[in-house]
């Protein structure tokens, strides 16, 4: 075999045998360098971006189990294997646009990246995972599709239709028209998230396998999630519909196409001398007008919103409350000077709206739909106009504050298998909200985890337990090592919404309390961890950062 050089490329020739091979040039999209390195601690850490403005390319926070769902663009629960530490280190990662780019091609590249700096080697296979079947029932209802129109499915609840916070009363209908969809759209429409239709799915994924090739029109009709759920025989379910359509809904496990983690090292390679001045510089991004003023008291308050375009907006809320936000701290209402202090009362009474936008700058990210918003940038923002508007001035320091220790009294864990990746399965927080369990009785919540640290389970559970727990815990059980456990608890305020229902449809004698014996409330978080875990919640005192509030003015400067 001879090789040669011809214009930047080598010319194989096969001797003897006159076959010529050329050596295609590589066109993978690729960043032009980037700056990658593990995240720091944060407790709640979550992934934020990817982001891409100013020629760069940022995802912080981001497990490789983040970075590989972004990369290939599938569901977490279809990436098989992988180490131990796949779902709980973190990395940032800043990079240099390539050219030409795309939101199609940035996975493309980010794919690269994670194979020439983390050593990132993956397989597709396929895999029996849950998945609901759709399947035909006895007679299907459908019918072939009329007239022109856009297709797909969408919500057509009638105006007044929309209600649904009461506690009594059947809950209102809410209507979903599909138009001109085949039952195999109408599976991914319900896998990718539709609203109310796909809330009691779990995440779980649609699999067509009615067989019908048909193009149709269809109705259904759920009942509107309610606090505390509906009552006994007033639910409409996503089954209950479907089934009015002559089809079903089966859980199962079905073949599914999966990535494989084949092998990626925890640790990435060095980044190139200089990265921090060859990249692009970071934008800086604030609001470049704002509206601030006290709040009219007739109207209701309205939480944070912050929309793709950079419009941010808040209604009636506290200046405490806001400065919470802007440093992302953890505000129970119980305990509202647990992480700041110093400031005066008016801080906790008087109330303010905020209207702002962000500058913003063209971005490959505008081009793509459901960009994220850079909620980071966008606090660092409402902190830089806190200072202005208000004259804040903080600063951090430690101070004895309240905290739970975790302890062990007579612990009931399993001992993990350290080869399993550590992971959590979350308790679906709306699901909880809304949902009815057996008899109209208020279902409990779990968590499970696998290949665990005591450590971690002290970060969730303030997380996760819908304001029970009102202060940091800190684990203190002395238990070393990886555990496996699953925690199952009924949070106060569904068991609360569970008894106003059950004393507002089933009135007793005059000043009986016809839910005192109800078993709605069942296990609380902490009589859960001592019942099931062997674990116990001790209040004390110890040394934690907080928020120490200088100097802040009750009038904001003119707008």
């Amino acid at each position: 075999m001879k090789s040669f050089r011809a214009k930047g490329r080598v010319i194989l020739v096969g001797v003897g045998v006159g076959v010529v091979f050329a050596q295609s040039p590589d066109t993978t999209p690729k960043f032009g360098m980037a700056d990658v390195h593990p995240s720091p601690h944060a407790r709640n850490a979550y992934i934020r971006g990817p982001f891409i403005r100013a020629g760069r390319y940022e995802i912080r926070s981001a497990t490789m189990l983040d970075l590989i769902q972004n990369a290939w663009s599938i569901a977490p629960d279809k990436v098989i294997g992988g180490p131990s530490w796949l779902e709980t280190d973190r990395f940032d990662i800043s990079a240099k646009l390539p050219p030409d780019s795309t939101p199609e091609n940035l996975p493309l590249a980010l794919r690269s990246l994670l194979a020439e700096r983390f050593k990132l080697v993956v397989h597709d296979d396929t895999r029996p995972l849950p998945a609901y079947a759709l399947t035909v029932g006895k007679k299907p209802q459908l019918k072939e599709t009329e007239g022109s129109g856009e297709p797909g499915c969408r919500n057509a609840t009638a105006p007044g239709g929309r209600g649904g916070g009461a506690v009594t009363g059947p809950p209102p209908l809410v209507v979903f028209t599909c138009h001109a969809e085949t039952t195999e759209d109408f599976a991914k429409a319900m896998s990718s998230g539709l609203g109310m239709l796909s809330l009691p799915l779990d995440g779980n994924p649609v699999i067509d396998q009615t067989g019908l090739n048909g193009v149709y029109d269809f109705e259904l009709k759920i009942t509107r999630p309610r606090m505390g759920g509906a009552g006994d025989g007033e639910n409409v379910t996503v089954f209950d519909a479907i089934d009015k359509l002559g089809l079903k809904l089966q859980l199962g496990k079905i073949p599914q196409p999966v990535i494989v983690v084949d092998s990626v090292n925890p640790v990435p390679t060095d980044n190139p001398p200089g990265i921090t001045q060859a990249l692009p510089p970071a934008p800086v991004l604030e609001f470049e007008v704002a509206d601030v003023k006290p709040s009219d008291p007739s109207m209701p308050p309205i939480g944070m919103n912050i929309q793709t375009g950079g419009r941010f907006t808040e209604r009636g809320m506290t200046l405490r409350r806001l400065i919470y936000q802007a440093w992302s701290l953890n505000l129970n209402g119980n305990n509202p000077g647990d992480a700041s202090a110093g400031g005066p009362k008016w801080l906790d009474t008087d109330h303010f709206d905020i209207i702002a936008k962000m500058a913003t700058e063209p971005s490959v990210a505008s081009a793509a739909p459901n960009a994220p918003v850079d909620f980071d940038s966008t606090m660092l923002a409402l902190r830089a106009l806190l200072a202005e508007r208000f004259k804040l001035v903080t600063h951090f320091e430690d101070r004895p504050v309240p905290v739970y220790a975790l302890v062990a009294s007579r612990p009931k864990l399993t001992k993990a298998d350290p080869s399993n990746r550590a992971s959590c399965k979350m308790p679906n927080i709306v699901r909880a909200l809304t949902a009815s369990g057996p008899d109209g009785k208020v279902p409990g919540e779990t968590i499970s985890c696998q290949n665990t640290t005591m450590a971690r389970l002290a970060e969730l559970l303030q997380q996760v337990s819908m304001n029970d727990v009102d202060h940091p815990v800190v684990d203190a059980t002395g238990l070393d090592g990886t555990w496996d456990f699953t925690l199952s608890w009924t949070p106060a305020i569904l068991g609360q919404l569970g008894e106003r229902r059950a004393r507002a449809e089933s009135p007793g004698p005059a000043g009986v309390d016809s839910t005192a014996s109800d078993p709605t409330s069942g296990l609380s978080m902490a009589q859960a961890l001592e019942k099931q875990l062997g674990l116990k919640l001790e209040l004390q005192k110890r040394p934690m950062p907080v928020l120490v509030i200088d100097h802040v003015e009750q009038k904001p400067t003119e707008n």
